[in-house]
């Protein structure tokens, strides 16, 4: 079937690369990521599928590292001032807070290989620990680190695992008390274990 001209045609705003990709994030924020196709994604920006096309030559894979790149893709503020560990510690709670409003595309995060997505983020985090004289190695290192530990807690919250283990011993009659992971508590403490280790 023709999809019939929009009357809001000539009101609507131009097709491009990040509208396409903000679009889907919408999608996939409200339905699923299993909910998003080409098509759908039309139907959201009252164009032909076949337009989308024009802007990501690749298609899904392309627009499938354009969420990625547009959810994890989010630099520390390298010339906030203050301590470094103060400059990367609101950094974590912010990139975690963006990952689990994201929540969907989370599982392309880690599973997807797009490692150029990542590289303005690392870079960043590396530049405030040397900024904060860390030496280059050492930052390099450190910046991964806290960069996994953000992505996996957030991915960890999501599944909503217990993993230290504790719901298997109350199941099983081994005692503690039952109850819900405080993951702002054990994202905190993990956090602490992480920058406190930088050298």
């Amino acid at each position: 079937m023709v999809r019939q001209p929009s009357i809001n045609a000539q009101n609507r705003a131009p097709l491009t690369t990040e509208r396409i990709v903000e679009a889907a994030l919408h999608i996939v924020d409200g339905q699923g990521l299993g909910r998003l196709t080409m098509r759908r994604l039309g139907d959201a920006l009252e164009v032909e599928a076949m337009a989308i096309y024009h802007h990501l030559p690749r298609g899904k894979e392309q627009l499938l590292d354009g969420l990625v790149a547009h959810v994890a893709a989010a630099p520390a503020d390298t010339s906030a001032p203050g301590r470094w560990q103060d400059v990367l510690r609101a950094w974590a709670g912010a990139y975690r807070e963006r990952l689990l409003a994201h929540a969907g595309v989370l599982p392309l995060v880690v599973t997807r290989r797009n490692p150029v997505a990542l590289t303005a983020t690392l870079a960043s985090l590396r530049e405030v620990l040397r900024r904060g004289g860390v030496a280059e190695d050492a930052a390099a290192v450190a910046a991964h680190t806290l960069l996994g530990y953000v992505i996996g807690h957030a991915a960890l919250e999501v599944r909503g695992t217990a993993e230290d283990g504790a719901a298997a011993r109350i199941a099983s009659g081994e005692g503690g008390e039952a109850g819900a992971v405080d993951w702002d508590a054990r994202f905190r403490a993990g956090l602490g274990v992480v920058l406190g280790g930088v050298r």
